[in-house]
């Protein structure tokens, strides 16, 4: 098994791709994820030490767009109702397909995209505000309360997710020759909000629908804790070992139960012993810390993982 470290832990305190690639080698990884904080700049860096240290996947949108003030991996969203807004995403996502192949990176992971749950007149009950009630209620999902919101909340959720795969479907089918075409996977990432789209069984119901071809699931540790923590998963059962083989990869990160804090594994609440089937199902075993986790911090994480998936320890 490989172990690659997404970029985006260090792509905004060191400047060159050469210096995160010494930082790589140093703690241990086999390759890289180029994160969506990815520059032209350290691009170019990274290509030029390539024989050193591959890298495996990119995080759209990557390298960041020249029109945009920075990077964010939901800059444009392919799942979305409004045309003119799938058409930016569609066009972004290419790009960043044409140069992860130009790397030699195998898969690309996307944020696809929100569910809607406001109205014209009214926001409805978002995240924040589940979050808000859960928090007034003890952290106690099954409070009367927390229940009723979100009982509303998933069922919005549900019939404007129908809605929306409708129209996303039409965008994976229009997309799939370019990724046969240039041997990339495009891995969609669970994401650590109801909104988010695809959710757990619209995932799946993605994943056997498009089974033969480069479209998979992309597994985020922490932002499956998160979810869970909140009552989202509507019973979906964890580990997801009846479909694996739907999964092109994972983000290893831990949190602390409620908030996506991207921490090294081992600072935070995920079973990842519980994930090891996962892991060694896929073909992409990314570490994804945010940049306030120290070279110490994730150097143990690393043993950690290799421990519980590897048999060994760093």
């Amino acid at each position: 098994m490989k172990l690659a470290l997404s970029t985006n832990w260090c792509n905004r305190r060191l400047e060159s791709g050469e210096e995160i690639v010494d930082k790589a080698l140093e703690l241990g990884f086999d390759e890289l994820e180029l994160g969506f904080h990815t520059t032209r700049f350290q691009a170019d860096g990274f290509k030029r030490r390539l024989d050193e240290m591959p890298v495996g996947s990119v995080h759209a949108f990557c390298p960041v767009p020249v029109s945009a003030p920075q990077g964010s991996p939901e800059l444009y969203q392919l799942a979305s109702i409004d045309s003119d807004a799938r058409a930016l995403a569609r066009f972004h996502l290419a790009r960043t397909v044409e140069f992860a192949a130009d790397m030699g990176a195998t898969a690309v992971v996307l944020h696809a995209g929100r569910v809607g749950l406001g109205t014209f007149l009214r926001r409805g009950f978002c995240s924040a505000d589940l979050r808000d009630i859960l928090q007034k209620n003890n952290n106690d999902t099954a409070s009367k309360a927390y229940a009723k919101a979100l009982s509303k909340a998933m069922k919005l959720r549900r019939e404007r997710g129908a809605a929306l795969m409708e129209v996303f479907r039409g965008e994976l089918s229009g997309l799939i020759p370019l990724l046969e075409k240039l041997g990339i996977v495009l891995g969609l990432e669970n994401l650590p909000y109801l909104e988010g789209f695809p959710d757990e069984r619209e995932m799946i119901e993605i994943g056997r629908q498009f089974a033969a071809s480069p479209v998979k699931g992309w597994f985020d540790t922490g932002h499956d804790r998160v979810r869970m923590m909140h009552g989202w998963l509507e019973g979906v059962v964890r580990p997801p070992e009846g479909d694996l083989g739907l999964f092109a990869g994972m983000h290893l990160n831990d949190v602390k139960d409620y908030f996506d804090d991207h921490n090294a594994p081992g600072d935070g609440n995920v079973d990842f012993a519980a994930l090891a089937p996962l892991a060694r199902a896929v073909d992409h075993v990314v570490f994804e810390p945010k940049d306030h986790v120290s070279d110490e911090t994730l150097a143990r994480g690393v043993g950690l993982i290799r421990g519980l998936y590897c048999g060994k320890t760093a």
